[in-house]
């Protein structure tokens, strides 16, 4: 009689382990048991220190399902259904693979034989576990906010320490304490606001003299706008000033969020706050003046200098009569968020870069030689060597491998007590955005390599037709619908050092072509 092969499914979250005291060996023990009075062999899928929130984020779970698929086990055991997944919706979803193969799904420790029904039940269940805890964390949060208690997170002039709360057990608090060389340059953006310069004025000053954000990067005009809004200076803890919080993002400003006296130092008087936030108030009663004016190829042009999109400017100029006359230049975008400090201004005037893109797309459709050329180059550079591309994919999987391994690694560490939970925390958080990163250049070099291998070309007619409809179509159309048009059709127009429009690159183009 041929023996029975099972697989074991174990899994255990980060907040488990440190918290419930949850053990992947135990429940792989207690399984390993059961498999050996009945004489089976065993197949182990483990997924360790990973959430159950999400089925996709599971590698070793995707493994087993992988595997069901080419039928390499008879029966899927778990300790516990919370074990395989916490989602209704993905428990529904694996054992839909495994009815289709035909593998039989048991829980260890929850007796439900083969009502399929109250297997769903027990995992509506387990959803709504993982939904109460989700409020639980939130309430906690929004509790030790009441108390002055800092949540977590960055913020320039202030870092994050953690410090026992009792000589009996190991808790530890998160506290802020004052970095002195961080707090100058936030009295710096405060007291310059108050004395009347302006966002951009500020953020141009405090580059040029070589100070640096929490991250290491340059200041831009919305940061300096948020040090200035931010009441962790007075010493305040702010808590929920975005509503709906999802997975992903927040959305919503709440007008009422919880502002409390914090545990920590403040940097900033309370009456140099009011005057800053007097003045904000009264700033923000001015409307802004209304300018009707086209930029259509803003995001598109580039500072020959910095490589960045350049922006809208306006410069006004008086006639001999007094009326007041708009000039319209393109500018560097970084000028325009960070200051001089950063870019120049880079300026080239709008009337006559539009003017100038425009005549050299009618040109190539009076000249038939340019449509041929411009064709040659577009279908040549879908035919380049993929051999650098494929080196980059294989570069960017050796990356996320390694990323995966020092996962395990950090995992490891907070296992052997070397590691706490809240430095655990801030490694994950760097890792995840170094992954997503990767992630999203792997989708991107995926893509070119399957355009690459489509083989297609582009006609005469294709190029003659959308260039042609392109300058038909750019003076009637509105200024929204303009800009539309634009960035549908060119992806790019580098600007000389002498303020001129050098090359034009089409969207359905990979290298830049000489119009």
């Amino acid at each position: 009689m041929e023996t029975k092969t099972i697989a074991i499914y174990a899994r255990v979250s980060t907040e488990e382990q440190a918290i419930e005291g949850f053990s992947i060996e135990a429940q792989l023990q207690t399984i390993h048991e059961y498999a050996k009075q009945n004489g089976y062999r065993v197949l182990e899928y483990v997924d360790k220190g990973i959430s159950g929130k999400s089925m996709d984020k599971r590698p070793a779970l995707q493994k087993l399902l992988s595997d069901a698929k080419q039928r390499l086990f008879e029966e899927v055991i778990v300790w516990k259904i919370s074990r395989i997944s916490r989602s209704m919706i993905d428990l529904v979803k694996i054992l839909e693979v495994l009815d289709k193969y035909n593998i039989a799904f048991k829980s260890h420790t929850e007796d439900f034989g083969d009502a399929r029904f109250m297997l769903y039940i027990r995992g509506a269940l387990g959803e709504l576990e993982r939904k109460t805890i989700v409020d639980n964390v939130k309430m906690g949060m929004k509790q030790r906010a009441y108390q002055g208690k800092w949540n977590g997170g960055i913020v320039l002039g202030y870092k994050s320490s953690e410090v026992g709360t009792s000589t009996h057990r190991k808790k530890k608090e998160t506290r802020l304490e004052i970095v002195e060389s961080e707090a100058l340059i936030v009295r710096m953006i405060f007291e310059k606001y108050a004395d009347g310069q302006g966002y951009k004025s500020i953020t141009n000053e405090i580059n040029r003299l070589g100070c640096k954000t929490k991250t290491g990067g340059t200041f831009s005009v919305t940061t300096v706008k948020t040090i200035l809004l931010n009441p962790v200076y007075i010493g305040k803890i702010r808590y929920n000033k975005q509503e709906d919080w999802t997975t992903k993002k927040r959305k919503g400003t709440n007008p009422a969020p919880i502002i409390t006296d914090g545990q920590h130092k403040a940097i900033i008087s309370q009456e140099l706050w009011d005057k800053v936030q007097t003045r904000y108030e009264a700033v923000c009663k001015v409307p802004n003046r209304v300018f009707q004016g086209s930029f259509a190829f803003t995001g598109v042009m580039r500072c020959p200098q910095c490589g960045y999109g350049m922006v809208a400017q306006r410069a006004t100029r008086k006639n001999k009569n007094g009326e007041i006359k708009y000039q319209r230049y393109y500018q560097c975008g970084q000028l325009a968020n960070k200051g001089a400090g950063v870019c120049r201004a880079n300026s080239v005037q709008a009337d006559y870069a539009e003017q100038e893109i425009l005549t050299r797309l009618q040109n190539i459709l009076s000249h038939p030689q340019l449509v041929d050329d411009v064709c040659t180059s577009i279908n040549k550079s879908q035919h380049v060597d993929k051999s650098s591309i494929e080196a980059e994919l294989k570069l960017v999987d050796k990356e996320m491998a390694d990323i995966d391994r020092k996962k395990d690694k950090y995992f490891k560490l907070f296992e052997d007590d070397v590691l706490t939970s809240q430095s655990l925390k801030e490694k994950l958080a760097d890792i995840d955005k170094s992954k997503q990163q990767l992630q999203k250049r792997k989708v991107e070099i995926e893509e070119q390599l399957s355009e690459n291998n489509a083989g297609k070309t582009v006609s005469e007619a294709i190029v003659r037709g959308i260039l042609g409809e392109f300058v038909k179509l750019f003076d009637k159309l509105s200024n929204e619908k303009r800009k539309q048009l634009v960035h549908a059709v060119i992806k790019r127009v580098t600007v000389t050092e002498d303020r001129k429009i050098d090359q034009i690159e089409l969207k359905f183009d990979t290298m830049a072509t000489a119009l």
